[in-house]
């Protein structure tokens, strides 16, 4: 099979974690006869600096006729580069939530793993990293309290703010049955969070989510309270296969995960449609600091590919190569710098990128 993949490799890290998650999709491709075409797309910092915008129509329009995209990082530092000094709307990361809304990324999907040979660096008490972990958070994207009305106006004298949480049953319908799709290719076992004894909005998550259920007879639902879900991310992270929430929720629930993992360096990420249609990127940034030192951990984004095959292209046996390499890989005791420790073969990203290819 032959597939067409834009690559925007951006700044930073972003072009070295990049070359080598392509490295590893080729690898894939020899393996198990497989081709993947790239066309380059510029985003972010370069992008401002090539045509004045973070991102133009021309590769919005380019990622929009491939089959997915894989994305490196994109900004720089706050009051040293340019860049910052443009408004907002300019600014690299709004390159990124323009490409989101333009190609109609709705659920944002953000595994959290616990790698064994990893668990030393997680913040838990011992005995829950000794359990370990494995879960996928998916977070709708396109609504709620970030994209409802907002104003702040004076109301008998006093300045008072109002932000508006809106959900229709169509955004809940197509995030529950996402969550439920990507439970059917893991443990078959999801928990949706909400605040339904608080929350009109919630209420009606748990209405629809319930029905989506009735079509997936094979997968467990459970819902559960956020702040619970709060508490048990730290208390029993196991439990966890699929979460399935609204945005805000999804975005503070997300993030705590990656903590518990012990290394951002680590956690790939996904943007999803309706289809199989995805963008792919690492959940860590740019890091200029370390750009073109050949020091940046590119897994993230060897993983957030393997997300690609697996989401997009419906290739899971493939996608299990390339985790388990990754796997290897640490078992290996190989590391790149941000997650070496004593007796362990320090190596750089590119040194990474063949490691994992020599086990696939």
């Amino acid at each position: 099979m032959n597939f067409n993949v834009a690559v925007i490799p951006g700044d930073g890290i972003g072009p070295e974690i990049v070359t080598e998650a392509q490295k590893v999709l080729n690898a894939v491709g020899e393996k198990f006869g497989h081709s993947f075409q790239y066309t380059e797309v510029d985003m972010g910092g370069i992008s401002i600096d090539k045509y004045g915008v973070p991102l133009t129509e021309d590769a919005l329009e380019t990622a929009k006729k491939s089959d997915a995209v894989l994305l490196g990082a994109v900004g720089g530092v706050v009051g040293k580069d340019s860049w910052y000094e443009l408004p907002p709307n300019l600014r690299p990361e709004a390159g990124l939530l323009a490409i989101r809304k333009g190609l109609n990324l709705f659920a944002n999907l953000r595994p959290a793993y616990l790698y064994k040979e990893l668990k030393g660096a997680c913040p838990l008490k011992e005995e829950v990293a000794d359990a370990g972990f494995d879960m996928i958070i998916v977070r709708e994207l396109t609504g709620g309290l970030y994209f409802g009305e907002r104003k702040t106006e004076e109301v008998d004298g006093v300045l008072t703010a109002t932000d508006t949480l809106t959900y229709n049953e169509n955004e809940i319908r197509r995030i529950a049955k996402k969550a439920f799709d990507i439970a059917m290719k893991r443990r078959k076992n999801v928990i949706s969070v909400d605040k339904s004894n608080v929350l009109d909005s919630s209420r009606l998550w748990d209405k629809i989510v319930n029905e989506v259920a009735k079509d997936y007879p094979e997968v467990t639902l459970t819902h559960m309270l956020v702040d619970n879900c709060a508490m048990q991310l730290v208390k029993n992270p196991a439990q966890f296969d699929v979460v399935v929430t609204e945005n805000m929720f999804g975005d503070i629930l997300s993030d705590e995960a990656s903590m518990i993992t012990g290394s951002i360096g680590m956690l790939s990420s996904a943007s999803l449609r309706e289809d199989k249609f995805g963008l792919y990127e690492p959940s860590h940034g740019a890091a200029p600091d370390i750009a073109g030192q050949n020091k940046a951990n590119p897994i993230a984004t060897v993983l957030s590919a393997a997300m690609m095959l697996r989401y997009s292209f419906d290739l899971d046996e493939e996608a299990d190569a390339v985790e388990k390499a990754v796997e290897k890989v640490l078992e290996d005791n190989i590391r790149t710098i941000d997650i070496m420790s004593d007796g362990m073969t320090l190596v750089g990203c590119k040194e990474m990128g063949n490691e994992i290819i020599k086990r696939i």
